[in-house]
């Protein structure tokens, strides 16, 4: 079942094109990524889809509402934690809970409340002021209050941003169990590629407003080609020599100092390889397996910080032509 439908979606700010004709769906109970550089159009397109924004062309759905024209059943089917902190400093745990539950005129909330700070292990500092929380309690604080009122899906923009490592993988940890043991569909923005790599059932690429590849992380990996050995030898010529006689080894690449194979399944292979060699020289074997790292650059070419970079400049120039 289709809970998210979006068809040639787009939002341009004058002259910036944010999001650039943008189409997916998401099913029932997926955890959906949205990878891509700072800039690239990923909070734009959460924000059209929690109402926050009205886009410019195109249509959205959101649990079958339409979010220009159906904004209210649209906001009661979601919870929302956004990318900067909104929760009131100045209040307790359970107060800036009991807040929100007033908002959505939840009469009989404090249940879910007491609920939803046990499962975000947060109960037994219910009642201390949320300007003494780390950043990842003040982040499983925002998340437990998305999910006060019950909503099916469930928005995280940026949800470990400036958290530390440790910190970050209970997160990923409490995102995945409330995705397998609630059922709540999840949608996240990340430039991060090991969370969108290992929380995403599947991921979408975007980058300058647009999907440039959606398919499941492992799917995506197999397009770039493959595991990659590299064999560093001061004798590199005579090795890549050798394996370019080999008739299954026919994706060789020779840099100063090392050859690179990539091919299927190369972690069974590496030992074919060796044998080929092992008399020569050799200073160090290694695999590496492909990650969304490489997927996004055999897209575009650059890293995810270069896109990251050039979006900084493009949106600097945006605003100086703006004010002139």
């Amino acid at each position: 079942m289709e809970l998210i439908k979006v068809d040639q979606l787009t939002k341009t700010f004058g002259d910036l094109v944010a999001v650039d004709h943008v189409s997916f769906s998401i099913e029932q109970g997926e955890i959906f990524g949205f990878l891509g550089p700072n800039g690239a159009g990923k909070t734009t397109t959460l924000s059209i889809l929690s109402t926050l924004l009205k886009p410019t062309s195109g249509q959205a759905f959101v649990n079958g509402y339409d979010v220009e024209n159906q904004q209210s059943q649209v906001r009661r089917s979601i919870g929302v934690v956004f990318q900067d902190p909104t929760l009131d400093e100045e209040l307790t745990a359970r107060e800036n809970m009991d807040i929100h539950g007033r908002l959505y005129g939840m009469k009989h909330r404090k249940a879910r409340i007491d609920e939803l700070l046990k499962l975000v292990e947060l109960e037994n500092r219910k009642n201390q002021l949320v300007k003494q929380f780390s950043g990842g309690m003040k982040r499983r604080l925002e998340i437990a209050r998305g999910l006060l009122h019950d909503p099916q899906i469930l928005f995280l923009d940026e949800p470990t941003l400036g958290l530390d490592p440790q910190t970050r993988n209970h997160l990923w940890d409490y995102i995945r169990d409330l995705n397998q043991k609630k059922g709540v569909t999840i949608i996240l923005t990340t430039h991060y590629m090991d969370e969108a790599e290992k929380l995403s059932d599947r991921v979408a690429i975007i980058d300058h407003g647009q999907i440039i590849a959606l398919d499941t992380p492992m799917a995506l990996k197999e397009q770039v080609g493959g595991s990659r050995i590299r064999i560093e030898s001061k004798e590199n010529q005579k090795i890549l020599q050798r394996l370019q006689g080999i008739k299954w080894l026919n994706n060789l690449t020779n840099y100063n100092g090392f050859t690179d194979i990539t091919l299927q399944n190369a972690e069974k292979k590496i030992a074919g390889v060796i044998r080929e060699i092992n008399d020569l020289p050799i200073d160090s074997v290694s695999l590496k397996i492909p990650s969304l790292e490489d997927v996004f650059l055999h897209y575009t070419g650059k890293t995810i910080r270069e896109q990251e970079a050039s979006a900084k400049d493009r949106i600097r120039q945006h605003r100086k032509a703006s004010r002139r």
